[in-house]
């Protein structure tokens, strides 16, 4: 696994701390993790049309050069 350091505004951290002590988590890391997996997983598709369709675009405008 790898390991990444970030920032978050202290909002965004006293909300993570909230959910640890509430026992919906084990940690920090383990709320920005489903987090990050949560997001990767719903906008998969939508990130890979839009990657797919700039490809597209770009191929376009060198045929037509």
């Amino acid at each position: 696994m790898k390991a990444i350091t970030i920032e978050v505004p202290d909002k965004a951290a006293a909300e993570i701390d909230n959910y640890v002590r509430a026992g919906w988590f084990t940690s920090d890391a383990e709320v920005v993790r489903v987090a990050i997996l949560d997001f990767v997983r719903r906008n998969r598709v939508e990130l890979l049309e839009r990657y797919m369709r700039e490809d597209i675009a770009w191929a376009l405008k060198q045929k037509r050069r």
